[in-house]
């Protein structure tokens, strides 16, 4: 199977991945965080460190709070998803060793995945009324369930005058759009077919889709979202909704519509895009 992925699957898998793995890397305080902590403190800046700029390109889009209205959330979700795109994709370009066990750890996951998809795939009985059942429960997950998920809570928000629930329903909709455009990218570059394909089933670059899942990144993305939001006050929050991600997530295996690598690709991607 290998001779058919050539070298550039693991470098298209790499470069992805772990772009947005890496994003979760602690980066150093920077000198705007060190100078606006010194003068919460009431130390002023010194020469050698500038002053603090009003805003940054996110502060613009990200910190207004009238998202109540149509224009300046549409202006927030687009803005705020341009630059996490920018920074999930030229991250390979910011790469720093701290990053590396980030890239080297979800490579090296992936591939040891999908050099034992054929043989995973058969774990289960892969019946009709097994693969009837893993297609109905998948649609918990699907993308035409999230968006209204969403859509609830930000109206929620806005009938109840909630900031909480209206900045989950915006930051649960950038998480999915962020995760719905790094899917479509990379099954549009991999090409992988499903396991259920009438020929050459698990091979890259044949016309497929499969690498990664479109369900399991989606339903990740906004469990983390929700999990990060509210888990500091409740535990049960998290367990909620990542059962339902990784529910989401066993269905699609189960319904042969995806391997094991394009599943749990998907999903760490999707919970890194949503923290």
């Amino acid at each position: 199977m290998f001779s058919r992925l050539g070298i550039s699957t693991p470098v298209l898998i790499l470069l992805a991945g772990g772009s947005v793995l890496a994003q979760v890397a602690p980066d150093a305080p920077s000198d705007d965080a060190t100078v606006a902590s010194e003068q919460a403190s009431g130390q002023a800046p010194t020469a050698s460190q500038p002053a603090p700029l009003a805003e940054t390109s996110r502060d613009k889009i990200f910190y207004p709070g009238d998202t109540e209205r149509w224009k300046p959330l549409a202006t927030k979700l687009l803005g705020n998803t341009l630059l996490d795109q920018k920074e999930i994709w030229t991250s390979p370009f910011h790469m720093h060793a701290r990053d590396a066990k980030w890239w080297i750890g979800g490579a090296a996951i992936t591939a040891a995945l999908i050099a034992t998809d054929h043989r995973t795939s058969n774990v289960f009985e892969n019946s009709q009324g097994q693969i009837s059942w893993g297609n109905g429960i998948s649609k918990i997950g699907a993308s035409y369930t999230l968006l209204p998920i969403v859509a609830g809570f930000y109206g929620y928000g806005v009938l109840r005058d909630d900031a909480k629930t209206r900045e989950v329903g915006v930051l649960g909709g950038e998480a999915l759009l962020d995760a719905l455009i790094v899917s479509e990218v990379m099954k549009t570059a991999v090409r992988r077919n499903r396991p259920d394909a009438a020929s050459e089933p698990g091979h890259f670059f044949e016309g497929g889709d499969s690498f990664p899942s479109g369900h399991a990144i989606e339903s990740w993305a906004l469990a983390s979202v929700i999990a990060h939001e509210y888990g500091h006050g409740s535990k049960l929050v998290p367990i909620v909704v990542y059962g339902l991600a990784a529910t989401v997530s066993t269905a699609r295996f189960a319904a042969q519509r995806h391997y094991a690598s394009d599943i749990v690709a998907g999903g760490a991607m999707g919970w890194f895009i949503g923290r």
